[in-house]
């Protein structure tokens, strides 16, 4: 369930005359996602998408994603724009949260990739990576390799509970990707959490990305490995090669590699299954009872995890150098 505050129609319906979209028609929310309260807003002007950003988005931080998103729409990117309100200004305040209303991007997630979706991905991502290439503000990834120890600090006392040992793994594979972590690589912005849920198609055809929330600056190869672990595993478990290829062969075709890019794939494979492995380790121990969010299965990652250790170079992926 993605909506954690309430807000009744004179609320909403005064927030909405802040913007030239005509008079408030229906809302409902949107169930999808974990982090924030999400609405569907119909106005005498089309849809929209209302956000409340919730306690763990950092305030500070929305002028970076609402700029983003405004930067790449600029740039021809398809992606959710940011409205801005006579004020001229992108972020208001609703139900005591900070809020802000963004464009209906059509499309639907789908929930079983195949080929076409990986390519078209791959393609998008590179695109989006090359837009943001001028956004001037700069976000650094807090859950990037130096962020990953307090994670699993906070996970330690407990990790057992959802495998015995788990605890002492995890240390032995921080503290090898802490020491080998590449520094030089091509970096900018990235989205940094490219799942299913958060590309649209219409058909096989990509239609944009949403959810740049966890946005930030650091090497694009690290984006692509996050998107190597969340599409290209089947639900058995099993690495789809074909997947991969076909995602990196569509992201080469508008950003070709760098030799050092290809040369730290795995390693970054293993650091984007570590990074999900330890959130999702975290969520999965802080569930308070009787909440209706479910946590998603940290054993998952595990299992990407130790494939990952064991791919001596990028070939793996079917990306030839």
């Amino acid at each position: 369930m993605a909506v954690y505050t309430d807000v009744s129609d004179e609320e909403l319906g005064a927030f909405i005359d802040r913007f030239d979209i005509g008079n408030l028609l229906s809302y409902k929310g949107i169930a999808e996602g974990v982090e924030n309260s999400n609405y569907l807003v119909h106005t005498e002007t089309g849809h929209y998408i209302l956000t409340l950003y919730e306690k763990r988005v950092n305030p500070d931080d929305l002028p970076f994603f609402l700029g983003l998103m405004q930067h790449l729409a600029a740039k021809g990117f398809n992606c959710p724009t940011p409205l801005i309100d006579r004020d001229g200004q992108m972020l208001g305040e609703l139900a005591g949260r900070p809020a802000a209303m963004v464009t209906f991007l059509e499309g639907m997630w789908v929930r079983k990739p195949q080929l076409a979706h990986c390519a078209e991905l791959g393609k998008g991502m590179a695109q989006m990576h090359l837009a943001g290439a001028d956004f001037e503000i700069k976000r650094p990834n807090s859950l990037s390799v130096d962020g990953w120890a307090p994670l699993l600090e906070a996970s330690r006392d407990r990790a057992y509970e959802v495998k015995p040992g788990l605890a002492e793994e995890l240390t032995e594979e921080l503290a090898e990707l802490q020491a080998l972590w590449p520094k030089e690589l091509p970096s900018g912005v990235i989205h940094a959490d490219l799942f299913p849920d958060n590309v649209f198609y219409l058909g096989k055809e990509l239609s944009g990305l949403i959810d740049f929330y966890f946005a930030c600056n650091d090497a694009f190869a690290y984006d692509v490995a996050i998107c190597i672990n969340a599409w290209c595993f089947e639900p058995d478990g099993m690495f789809n090669v074909t997947k991969a290829r076909a995602l990196l062969e569509g992201y080469r075709s508008v950003r070709p590699f760098s030799e050092l890019e290809f040369d730290n794939l795995p390693l970054l494979c293993r650091g984007a299954a570590l990074r999900f492995l330890l959130t999702r380790l975290y969520d999965w121990l802080s569930v308070p009872e009787g909440a209706l969010v479910v946590p998603k299965d940290p054993l998952e990652y595990l299992r990407k995890l130790r494939f990952h250790r064991g791919v001596s170079n990028a070939t793996a992926y079917g990306l030839d150098k």
